[in-house]
């Protein structure tokens, strides 16, 4: 098991992406928290990010070392809108959701939408590929700054 530092931690048991995704997930994969519902050899695949983010990330826990810091850039306050599609055949689940927050350095909201596909083997995430709005994360960070 991987637990997060806490339950309250970014990705902690009581973070509202975890509660989302362990909704979006739930009876299809086993884990007490989001690192543990990882394959030890997961791939994220970043298909649309931002400038700086890196596009892939092979392993568990290169996963739980780039999250490790994110608390630093967002607090999330909620997550909803979840809509879910599965495609028994070929193991993956397409998740839909939202997450709203402030950027801790800005202190400007952060509303995001995300579509994330999901492949599952043995119970756990094999692949991640995920698309987000990155203008969003723009908007939030403040960037391009404003001109004087």
């Amino acid at each position: 098991m991987s637990k997060t530092d806490s339950d309250d931690a970014p990705f902690g048991a009581n973070s509202p992406f975890f509660r989302i995704i362990k909704e979006g997930l739930e009876d299809f994969v086993d884990g007490d928290d989001y690192f543990d519902l990882l394959a030890e050899d997961v791939v994220f695949e970043y298909v649309i990010s931002v400038p700086g983010y890196p596009r892939r990330v092979e392993g568990r826990q290169n996963i739980v070392d780039l999250y490790r810091d994110y608390g630093a850039y967002m607090e999330l306050q909620s997550a909803d809108n979840l809509r879910v599609h599965r495609d028994p055949e070929t193991s993956v689940i397409v998740l839909e959701y939202e997450v709203h927050g402030t950027s801790v350095q800005t202190g400007r909201p952060y509303d995001n939408r995300f579509v994330s596909i999901v492949t599952i083997g043995d119970r756990k995430v094999t692949h991640w590929r995920d698309y987000l709005d990155p203008i969003a994360v723009f908007d939030a960070a403040g960037w391009p700054p404003s001109p004087r």
